[in-house]
This record gives C-alpha cells, structure tokens and sequence, in this order.
C-alpha cells in the first residue's frame, strides 16, 4: 500500500491511547492489532527490538515507537488537517516541556494511589493533588491546553482521565473538589469526538486495577 498505517496497541494502554486520539483526529485511516503482552508477536519484537513494548506505530513498514514521538510523527506528516503542535518555537517547546513533566510525574504519582499501603497513600494523595495544581496553573483560562482546540499536551494527558475513577476509589481522592478546573477540562476533552471513541470504558479500568491489587498485592 502506499500509504499503510499499523498501529500495535493494548486496549488499557494510555500512551496507546494517545496515538488512538492523534490518529482519529487526523482522520487517518490505520489497521489496529491488539497485543497480548504475555506473549508478543513477531512483529512487535521486530519492530521495537530496544523496549519490546507498545505502542508502535508502523507507516509503510518503517517503526515509530514511543508514545509522545509517534503523536508528533502523525503531527508532521499529516500536518495538512488539525494540528496539534503550534507553528511558533518557543510555544512548541513549552509544549513539549508539559508532555514531558506528564510522563515523568503524573503518571509515577498518579499510579502511587493505588500501589501503596494504606499508611502511605495520604503523601500520595497530596503528591498527586500538588501535581495536578500545577498543570491546572499552566491551563489557566484556555480552553485547552492547546488554546481554543485540542493539542499536543491534552492528547498528552487525557488518556489519564480514564484511570482516574480507579484513583479515586483506592486513592480516597476526589480529583472534582480538589481540581475542579482539571475537571471541567476533562470533560471539555470528553466532548471531542476523536478522544471519546479512543477511550476505554472507565468501569473496565477501574475491574483493571481491582484485578492487578489483588494479583500484586496492593491491598
């Protein structure tokens, strides 16, 4: 094909889910394989030798493998239509900078909610709650992260949203009270047609994680 888009992916995975929403919102036309990551396929160790992890985005038979790399692929060469990233450089550094922070922070302290013991969870919480104040305090009043329509760190950072219900139940946290305007632009997000459809149902996370305390012993 000449133009032949592969996504391999797993269904719970947020940074999965961000390539989902990149290319739904492009209207990229792209075949979805589902991995079982107890046991790979061939081409998934074919095309990520170094991490052996998803997702991995294959154009034409070339591999593009990180989640925030695969988003900035489909944003350059489908940059005919909704771009996610903007056009002046210092505002796309800052960009990058906030994906980035989401990787390295928010994920590790979001997922301290219901990893630790008990005695441990309210330093998470207030770990978690600070972090997020943070991001709330980079939106201020935009819409979106990216101004008026969704961009680069939204597509970032949506995918989270979906584990949040798992969060809070484990987590003893109500991310509504303590960051109402995360909230509110969660749901803005959720309006978005290209990221409703590429999420998971919440409920079925939320099994998930029940499932993985009992499994590793986080009770």
């Amino acid at each position: 094909m000449a133009n032949e888009v592969i996504l391999l992916d797993y269904w719970v995975s947020p940074f999965g889910m961000r390539v989902r929403i990149a290319l739904a919102e492009k209207g990229i036309k792209h075949e979805y394989r589902e991995e079982d990551l107890r046991n790979k396929s061939p081409l998934l160790l074919q095309m990520n030798p170094v991490h052996k992890k998803i997702p991995v985005l294959i154009h034409n038979g070339k591999p593009i493998c990180e989640s925030l790399i695969a988003v900035q692929y489909i944003d350059e060469v489908w940059n005919e239509k909704s771009p996610l990233l903007p056009s002046d450089p210092y505002q796309k550094s800052q960009a990058r900078f906030w994906a980035d922070y989401i990787d390295k922070k928010i994920y590790e302290v979001a997922g301290n909610n219901w990893t630790k013991k008990e005695e441990e969870q309210e330093a998470a919480k207030k770990e978690f709650i600070e972090a997020l104040k943070l991001l709330e305090q980079e939106l201020g009043d935009k819409i979106f992260f990216g101004g008026d329509k969704l961009g680069f760190v939204d597509v970032a950072f949506i995918p989270l949203y979906n584990w949040f219900r798992g969060y809070e139940a484990f987590g003893k946290i109500s991310v509504y009270k303590e960051c109402p305007m995360f909230s509110a632009w969660a749901n803005r997000c959720m309006q978005i047609e290209s990221v409703s459809k590429s999420l998971p149902d919440q409920d079925k996370i939320h099994d998930l994680i029940v499932e993985l305390k009992k499994k590793y012993g986080f009770e």
